[in-house]
């Protein structure tokens, strides 16, 4: 189908076709289904593990902790049906992103002390249980990368097809997470025996860093699960499923578009801001400009990518509201998908999971007293995941130009 470059910064074009127009109603009933999915997460949590040990129900018995489906990270418990934590994690992460998501953009319908006590618990609650799996993903990652760079074979989990990476599925939403996801597959001794000495070190400092830094998040992933805190958000999500707070009675019939089209403002006026003249060009090369910067802060120019992948988001979620449907990728009411907002979504997802690689290589780097050899692995894979890192840029505007199409 050909395809015709369109100003970025058209509004129009960031928004396809003019959505289904929807009232109040349409936004309760979307608030009421995920908060569903929510509960149904928490009880796959509790019949896959916390409930089957009876030490992470919810004293009310309604809402499991979710402990004892962590614990199964460390080999504890029976072992569960294939994926059925990771599947449930997922979910749980994935609604508490949409209604967080959603309360945001719709907040001025909602009763405002509720959806400002709310929107930042659902965040806190996703956000934490996505570190574990990041970690882990970031890790596997940088090992392959390292493989791809010293010309060695492939790992195991590449030969099998290698299942999509935890960050994969998340396109559609970016980002899977599981605290409970099992171990991400590694290299055996045998294939880092393949690798030089310098590259086979930095892998195994990136391991124990990386692995450390897993197995705090799964800690704090456990304690968050078990608090009173995450009890009190789920009691919170368990009324929202049979009652939404609106602001007043004529919020019901609200017509919410407008709020929607502000997201999708926020959105344009983001990507307008963006060097995409820049990122038109598979090399960048101030991209490596603040490369041997002693700072270890986050690369100056990723800040504004970050952004505009969270303004994609809460676009998308609010182009569900309107169309009536709570899946990314799937069918709306009018039967349409617009793909070019999946490409782009998944562009910015590469670029985050390359720029957080990339910072993790320069923070291994910075250990004292490395060998030569290893802080010189460690650089130039640094610079592969910056490179990486203006692919995904690159891939993004390419994209993002052209006119959207609907299927």
């Amino acid at each position: 189908m050909a395809q015709r470059h369109l100003d970025p910064t058209d509004p129009t074009a960031a928004a396809g076709p003019p959505p289904v127009p929807a009232g109040g109603d349409a936004l309760a009933d979307y608030l009421r289904a995920q908060a569903t999915e929510f509960l149904r997460a928490l009880r796959l949590h509790r019949e896959s593990g916390a409930g089957a040990h009876g030490n992470g129900a919810h004293p009310s018995g309604a809402h499991p902790s979710g402990a004892g489906a962590l614990d199964r990270g460390r080999g504890r418990g029976p072992a569960p049906a294939p994926d059925g934590p990771v599947d449930a994690a997922r979910a749980l992460r994935r609604a508490a992103r949409r209604l967080s998501g959603t309360l945001h953009t719709f907040q001025p319908l909602l009763d405002a002390e509720w959806a400002e006590a709310m929107r930042p618990e659902l965040a806190w609650l996703s956000g934490t249980l996505a570190l574990e799996h990041a970690y882990a993903s970031r890790l596997d990652r940088l090992l392959q990368a390292l493989h791809r760079l010293s010309g060695s074979a492939a790992f195991p989990a590449q030969q099998a097809g290698r299942a999509a990476p935890a960050r994969a599925a998340a396109t559609a939403d970016p980002a899977p997470v599981a605290p409970l996801a099992p171990s991400v597959t590694r290299p055996s001794p045998a294939d880092r025996g393949n690798l030089t000495v310098g590259a086979a070190k930095a892998g195994a400092l990136l391991d124990r860093q990386l692995t450390l830094a897993r197995t705090r998040a799964h800690s704090t992933a456990l304690q968050a699960l078990g608090s009173s805190r995450f009890h009190a958000v789920a009691d919170k999500v368990a009324l929202l499923a049979s009652e939404v707070p609106l602001k007043d009675t004529a919020a019901a019939a609200a017509d919410l578009r407008p709020l929607a089209a502000a997201a999708r403002d926020r959105l344009t006026d983001a990507v307008a801001a963006l060097p995409l003249v820049t990122a038109g060009n598979p090399y960048n090369a101030q991209a490596l400009v603040h490369g041997l910067s002693p700072d270890p802060a986050p690369h100056p120019q990723d800040a504004q990518w970050h952004q505009v992948r969270l303004l994609l988001r809460l676009h998308r979620y609010a182009l569900e509201v309107l169309a009536g449907t709570d899946a990314d990728g799937a069918d709306g009411a009018d039967g349409t998908t617009d793909v070019r907002l999946l490409a782009a979504g998944e562009a910015l997802d590469r670029h985050r999971d390359a720029s957080e690689a990339a910072a993790a290589a320069a923070q291994a780097a910075r250990t004292p007293r490395i060998a030569p050899a290893t802080a010189y692995a460690l650089g130039v894979l640094h610079a592969d995941q910056r490179h990486e890192v203006e692919a995904a840029r690159y891939a993004f505007q390419h994209s993002w130009r052209k006119e959207p199409i609907r299927l």
